[in-house]
């Protein structure tokens, strides 16, 4: 076989490749490309937290209760199953009631946000009240969520909505204890202070009514 002079001898050829592997770990290069892709993952958002206006620019992915937690530090509103299921990071969107480890902050543009820390900005909201009252809180990891919950069944039924247990849906609901524990089913209490949190929300509906 006949051999062929490319003018490229073994050390420069080793060279070359050296200098291109090393390309890719030039001092700055990599950090820039990282802060180009992140900046095209970023998008700014606005809403309303606990009444006041709220802009933030956050990963497309950053879930509500990241932004609220992380960004925000509020930080009232647990963390628990992360998947939807314990009912520990539920908030109050539009007046309607939602587990914001399930939704992205970004979905959420003009939004009218209430964690727990907007109930009882300057004296404790009724329910609040009532839960110290009847021992509610037990450990406490829950409760934020559970009170939510709570001030939201309550606006439920004021306005009629019916739950899956309610026997006539064109009449008003009405709290009794299966409403009750079906709307308050998706807040799980490790302690099993259910009893005590149905009677807070009981007093709570009876001196509203």
């Amino acid at each position: 076989m006949p051999k062929y002079d490319l003018g490229v001898s073994r050390r420069r050829l080793l060279a070359a490749g050296t200098a291109t592997a090393m390309i890719g770990v030039v001092p700055g290069a990599q950090a820039q490309s990282q802060s180009a892709n992140q900046k095209a993952q970023q998008r700014g958002v606005s809403f309303e937290v606990n009444g006041k206006p709220c802009t933030l620019q956050l990963d497309n992915r950053t879930t509500l209760l990241d932004a609220l937690r992380e960004h925000l530090r509020l930080t009232g509103t647990k963390k628990g199953c992360d998947q939807g299921q314990c009912g520990a990071c539920t908030v109050i969107v539009n007046g309607v009631r939602i587990n914001s480890c399930l939704t992205l902050a970004v979905m959420h543009e003009g939004d009218r946000i209430t964690t727990i820390e907007g109930l009882g900005q300057e004296r404790l909201h009724p329910m609040q009240a009532a839960f110290v009252k009847h021992d509610g809180y037990q450990c406490g990891y829950c409760t934020p969520g559970q009170i939510c919950s709570a001030v939201a069944v309550l606006d439920e039924i004021k306005r009629g909505i019916p739950s899956h247990v309610s026997a006539d849906l064109t009449a008003s609901p009405e709290l009794t204890n299966t409403e009750l524990r079906e709307r308050m089913s998706g807040n799980i209490c490790r302690c099993g202070a259910y009893s005590n949190i149905a009677e807070a929300i009981a007093e709570v509906a009876g001196s509203s009514t």
